[in-house]
């Protein structure tokens, strides 16, 4: 039977250097302060939102809130969550929303959305000489996820018959842990955003690989809290619109290596779903 284990860093220690994790860091933009903010909240989550090597947000949907709010009137403020409290951050109106590659597809009923606005895959990452070749391989194995996140629930819920029963799933709060939990071996594959994990497996090419067949297709989102009735939402599904009609969006995710072609298939436009 699956077990899930709710892995802290401290099982880890001296395993992996964890820099800030539970911090929060912020980031405004002084010259707009008497813009109304939009506060974003999202963990680490690279390429789509991490803080990079001049201390600063970075990422695609860092670049896609900037470029959407410089439109809108607004002035982004981004600060790092931990991934797994995010409801209680919208609750006690920490952050506006959640923007870092958040899917909404099978949460449309949990959340005020403005999306989807990308796609994404979820895929497998496994170790370059690994007998894992297919998903059904992962039958028994050990599979790390990020806690409260799509691989999360596809390998805990069974919805999917074609998704196969790992043998024991440990969940962490952090990328960085998951990464770590592979290359130390304490894991035989992770599950992720195929744009993150395939930065991940950058890293070093020789070491890793990505599995072919797909774990889940996501449609990506912007979060507000459930009822909201904030006017930025209807600004924002406007700004996106036209950021992907006029091309900005094309190029921010080409900046930072996503495939245009896949990102944006099937897409039918950004739109509030209340």
């Amino acid at each position: 039977m699956k077990k899930l284990r709710q892995i802290i860093a401290a099982c880890m220690t001296g395993c992996v250097l964890l820099a800030g994790c539970g911090s929060t860091a912020t980031e405004g933009t002084q010259q707009s302060s008497k813009l109304p903010q939009l506060v974003i909240g999202s963990d680490s989550y690279e390429p789509f939102n991490y803080i990079n090597e001049d201390g600063e947000f970075a990422g695609v949907d860092v670049e896609l809130a900037q470029e959407a709010c410089r439109r809108i009137g607004y002035e982004p403020v981004f600060t790092q969550i931990v991934w797994e409290d995010k409801d209680e951050y919208l609750e006690e109106g920490s952050v506006d929303c959640l923007w870092g590659s958040f899917t909404m597809t099978g949460r449309e009923e949990e959340y005020t959305w403005v999306g989807p606005y990308l796609n994404s895959r979820q895929v497998v990452v496994v170790h370059a000489d690994s007998d894992i070749f297919q998903l059904s391989d992962l039958e028994g194995t050990r599979v790390a996820v990020q806690a409260t996140s799509k691989p999360e629930r596809e390998f805990l819920n069974q919805d999917n018959p074609a998704t196969p029963q790992v043998g024991d799933l440990f969940s962490f709060s952090s990328m960085d842990e998951i990464y770590a939990s592979l290359r130390k071996g304490y894991v035989d594959a992770i599950a992720g955003h195929e744009s993150a994990l395939r930065t991940f497996v950058e890293t070093d090419p020789d070491a890793y690989r990505i599995l072919d067949e797909s774990l889940y297709n996501s449609e990506l989102g912007i979060a507000f809290i459930k009822g909201s009735d904030n006017e930025v939402i209807g600004k924002l599904a406007q700004a996106l619109n036209e950021m992907q009609e006029d091309g900005t969006t094309r190029k921010i995710i080409e900046k930072y290596g996503l495939n245009p072609e896949t990102a944006f298939s099937d897409m039918k436009g950004v739109q509030e779903w209340k």
